[in-house]
């Protein structure tokens, strides 16, 4: 049974919202396909789900104050391409950034990123890619040039 649009997209804004604000990782679960799942991000980061969990935590214990939105939702079939912005107080440090171990800044910092997901026909993520300005987001964290 394919999910209508409305579905596929509140159960990625939900997803979003318990990877990045935390939740319940029983919950966080049913959301994805966790031993299917792939993520390709940039520079040619991959990942599988516990991959994806791991730097989610890693997110969720360097910054405080988090919150995701969407800006620009499209589907077509079982795909979902968005605008995102986590943003975050960076209080602690970030073991996982793309310049390795960072030391907080106290400052507010904002991902800018655009997402393209799969989706399987029970309405688990599948897959996901990721682009993002690592150069603004480097000098947000105080690490422009690393």
């Amino acid at each position: 049974m394919r999910l209508t649009r409305e579905e596929l997209v509140a159960r990625l804004i939900k997803a979003g919202e318990l990877e990045v604000i935390g939740g319940d990782q029983g919950e966080t679960d049913s959301y994805f396909d966790t031993e299917r799942f792939r993520f390709h991000g940039p520079d040619g980061f991959e990942a599988d789900y516990g991959g994806l969990t791991n730097y989610f935590k890693s997110i969720r214990e360097a910054f405080e104050d988090r919150s995701i939105r969407r800006g620009i939702i499209v589907v077509e079939g079982n795909s979902v391409a968005c605008q995102t912005w986590i943003e975050g107080k960076f209080a602690r440090e970030f073991t996982r950034s793309p310049a390795g171990l960072l030391p907080p800044t106290g400052q507010r910092v904002v991902w800018d990123l655009s997402n393209i997901f799969r989706f399987d026909d029970g309405g688990r993520l599948v897959e996901e890619w990721v682009r993002s300005d690592y150069r603004s987001f480097l000098r947000q964290l105080g690490a422009e040039g690393r």
